[in-house]
């Protein structure tokens, strides 16, 4: 594949999804966890949404390392480990952490029946910034990448 030109709009659209899925997020009763638990629909909501923000973050990362660096069609973990070869990802922790996350979004669409209502509460409640980091860090890598062209 060859790069082309990285489109910062699709890359806005795709952040902005991210950022709506968090806002959403942040609005489930997560504070205290009998509440959460004390309707289903909380926590089918905390899978759905958390599994279309993690996929809105790899479509950015897809697009920029197609893009960016003539990279195509990749699987989660590969995509998140290539993220981090090409400075899309700068940062150490969360280049790890990003390969977490794809493994986590395998777990939600294949192995939903695995992921219980309380681990989507500890992951509303204490990975959502991780979320919105990598979301920064995939803007800042677009910037550059749109710059360069």
């Amino acid at each position: 594949m060859t790069p082309g030109t990285v489109s910062l709009k699709i890359v806005a659209d795709r952040l902005e999804i991210v950022a709506a899925c968090l806002a959403d997020l942040r609005r489930l009763p997560v504070h205290d966890p009998d509440e959460f638990a004390a309707d289903w629909r909380n926590a089918a909501a905390a899978e759905s949404t958390v599994r279309r923000a993690i996929e809105a973050l790899f479509d950015t990362t897809r697009h920029l390392l197609a893009r960016g660096f003539g990279i195509g069609a990749l699987e989660y973990r590969e995509a998140a480990k290539l993220a981090a070869v090409h400075g899309l990802v700068p940062d150490p922790q969360l280049q790890q952490r990003f390969v977490e996350i794809a493994g986590f979004r395998t777990r939600l669409t294949h192995f939903d029946g695995d992921v219980t209502p309380e681990e989507l509460l500890n992951v509303v409640r204490n990975d959502l910034g991780d979320l919105e980091a990598l979301a920064a860090q995939l803007r800042e890598a677009a910037t550059r990448l749109a710059s360069r062209q």
